[in-house]
């Protein structure tokens, strides 16, 4: 553990001017208000700040955020209070350790629900004051090197989990590739234990077999040689260089051998260098130099100083053919980019450079960016789901008619190009032309492409978008327009049942009596209450009595069975007996479906599930109806995306079978050279039914989206 001088001193050797007193002062507060408190590994707590500010100070960060580290714990782990903090430390690290705090409060129930809040409050605090994710970025860090004192296999796991699924990904995002691939690291040797250890034992084996038992340090000076080697060669031709050699970590070898289906055996590049040069001509001088004198294997060369990656990342990759057949990794970089490299955002943050928060964001307007697609997200899922699309995927450069660049995840559509220039392109798209050549919006964008968005005036996102689009921005864009118009649907559907029930009940529905219904219901407002009865969360009969209470929705309905003859046998509550009706044929409605009826003179009741698009546009009466108990099933139909691949149908039949439901029809409604969409006519017995199947087929690997049609 560092003393206090030599805590100082750290800060002192980078920063002349840092504030002596301030840190003096946190340390003593510190380790005070910890008093006597132990960790797992039984050392004192104290202890874990002071090892989070050393973290902090190998950043060269400044006086404050040191401070920061120092008390990061103090108000959630002892008597401490924010107001002490305030009074003592400053307004500015007082903010500083709130926002720590707060990120420590996770309350969810299940490990979605933390993750997900856990991610959103980092991105809040982000946008804020970046200084907040440092210091909690060297928290886990330290907490991540001890985390092996932990008795609690769960807690490990899970721990592990979110450093792997969060922290890791943040820190690559914010390009701290030093702390991405430390916690990634100690990630994965808890969550795949085995696996760690069987490729740290080959590493160690491969060593040996080059003479390292042998001959102390052989595998070292191996290494040594080929730097040597890349040294020299520059050298003669008058370019200064620094060059090191190492191994490549046992995660990034497992991730290799995992995403190429390789046995380690089969792996070549498990070696990499880098070279560090004066500037950036040198860089592309080194470059030509090691391609003339050692074979470059095509397709493994990456120019990140012309197209940085999104993280700002800048760095030349190339991969050569040394010796017989040994491949190596070759970065070259001069020392500011190296700098970024390793020290990623937090180099805007060091104590030279006077930033700020706004800056910050300036510097860095994806942290914008993703703050909106987290907050399109309706469940902690897909919050998960959209951040990781956000963080993890590479990437792809393509441009605008008049040569603007854009960076698009791998994978990207027009679609997802639009979006990416501005939202109100991407609402209003109806198509793309690739290279000149006019293409359809599922088109696979590749590097290099010019892609030009045609538009329509009335155009809005249709929701089979998101069965191809690869960024999450796109992505949350067309689910929240879904979630809009089915909203916006709900809400009509739901006036016209009020407009029923309240001519039904001879109600006068003035404002005071509305008031009061809301003010019964806890509700806002007129629509939420349209809501709410369009959606099924309230029924007639609640409705009815907060609007006049005491009264009801009428005798108890009598049941009827269908008129029409089908699959299975179903009967409606709330029709005279006898009566005719059919099933919409527009919604396919299944017992557990909250339905209504409609009649047209002469005609049998047509009964549809309540959220049915044709109710929109329906002029007939409306009437209350519900399921009967005697009902046995009806029949649903699903349309199913799948990838053209030998065994998707049997996949499917298969997955229906096990489920117990029976195939009444099934039809190819649209087939390209990828993808075919089959319309499946089910029997089930229910929507709880249903709703399992639906579930069971989406978890298909050929399968790319399952729809129920309603309408």
């Amino acid at each position: 553990m560092l003393r206090q001088y030599e805590l100082v001193e750290r800060v002192k050797a980078y920063d002349p001017d840092a504030d002596e007193d301030l840190l003096n002062r946190a340390y003593v507060f510190s380790m005070k208000a910890h008093g006597s408190q132990l960790r797992a590994s039984g050392d004192p707590y104290f202890s874990h700040p002071i090892e989070v500010a050393g973290i902090l100070t190998e950043l060269k960060l400044d006086d404050e955020t040191i401070a920061t580290g120092i008390l990061h714990d103090t108000i959630e782990d002892t008597v401490a209070t924010q107001e002490q903090i305030d009074r003592l430390f400053g307004a500015s690290v007082g903010r500083l350790v709130d926002g720590v705090t707060k990120l420590s409060r996770i309350e969810a129930q299940t490990d979605s629900e933390r993750q997900a809040e856990n991610l959103r409050k980092f991105l809040l605090a982000m946008s804020n004051d970046i200084r907040v994710l440092l210091v909690k970025l060297a928290d886990r860090l330290h907490n991540m090197r001890t985390l092996h004192h932990i008795k609690n296999e769960a807690k490990r796991r899970r721990i592990a989990r979110e450093t792997m699924d969060i922290y890791a990904p943040l820190a690559e995002r914010i390009g701290m590739y030093g702390f991405m691939d430390e916690l990634s690291e100690l990630a994965f040797m808890h969550l795949e234990p085995e696996a760690h250890a069987s490729i740290t034992a080959r590493l160690a084996r491969l060593r040996a077999s080059a003479g390292a038992s042998e001959r102390p340090g052989k595998a070292r000076t191996d290494l040594d040689h080929v730097a040597q080697a890349i040294g020299v060669l520059l050298a003669e031709r008058g370019i200064e260089a620094q060059v090191t050699g190492r191994e490549k970590r046992p995660y990034s070898i497992w991730r290799k051998m995992q995403g190429r289906g390789l046995d380690f055996e089969q792996l070549s590049d498990i070696i990499a260098f880098r070279v560090i040069v004066p500037d950036e001509a040198a860089c592309y001088a080194a470059l030509g130099a090691v391609h003339r004198r050692w074979k470059m294997v095509p397709g493994r060369f990456k120019d990140f100083i012309s197209t940085p990656k999104r993280n700002g990342y800048r760095s030349i990759h190339t991969t050569l053919v040394y010796g017989e057949n040994t491949r190596i990794e070759v970065q070259i970089r001069d020392m500011p980019m190296h700098e970024e490299a390793e020290l990623g955002l937090a180099a805007h943050w060091a104590y030279k450079q006077g930033s700020s928060p706004a800056a910050t964001r300036e510097a860095y307007p994806w942290i914008d960016d993703l703050l909106e697609v987290l907050t399109d997200a309706a469940s902690p899922e897909e919050l998960l789901e959209n951040a990781k699309l956000a963080m993890f995927q590479d990437q792809v450069f393509v441009f605008t008619p008049k040569g603007a660049l854009h960076q698009l995840p791998k994978g990207s559509t027009p679609v997802d190009f639009a979006y990416a220039v501005h939202s109100n392109l991407g609402e209003s798209c109806v198509g793309a032309k690739v290279n000149g050549r006019v293409v359809p919006l599922r088109t696979v964008l590749a590097n290099g492409d010019q892609v030009e968005i045609l538009r329509g005036k009335h155009q809005t996102p249709d929701p089979a978008w998101e069965s191809f689009v690869a960024s999450a921005k796109a992505r949350a864009a067309v689910r929240r327009h879904v979630r809009q118009k089915a909203m916006s649907e709900r809400v009509a559907m739901g006036a016209k049942l009020l407009e029923a029930l309240c001519k039904r009940m001879k109600f006068n529905l003035d404002g005071e009596t509305m008031a009061g219904a809301l003010s019964r219901l806890k509700l806002a407002d007129q629509t939420a209450l349209e809501l709410a009865l369009g959606a099924g969360h309230l029924s007639d009969e609640q409705v009815a009595e907060a609007l006049v209470p005491g009264s009801t929705a009428g005798a108890r309905p009598r049941r009827t069975k269908r008129g029409k003859p089908g699959p299975a046998a179903v009967s409606i509550q709330g029709l005279s007996a006898g009566m005719a009706f059919e099933l919409g044929p527009c919604c396919h409605p299944v017992p557990g479906d909250r339905i209504v009826g409609v009649r047209h003179p002469g005609q049998p009741i047509m009964v549809h599930a309540i959220d049915c698009s044709v109710l929109s546009d329906e002029t007939g009466e409306w009437q209350e109806v519900g399921w009967g108990e005697e009902s046995d099933g009806a029949v649903a139909q699903l349309a199913v995306v799948v990838h053209n691949q030998t065994g998707a149908l049997a996949a499917m039949t298969s997955v229906l079978a096990a489920e117990r439901a029976n195939i009444v029809n099934l039809s190819l409604k649209h087939r390209d050279r990828e993808f075919h969409t089959d319309i499946i006519d089910i029997e089930v017995e229910g929507l709880q039914q249903l709703t399992a199947i639906i579930a069971a087929l989406r978890k298909l690997p050929a399968v790319v989206s399952v729809e129920r049609i309603r309408g």
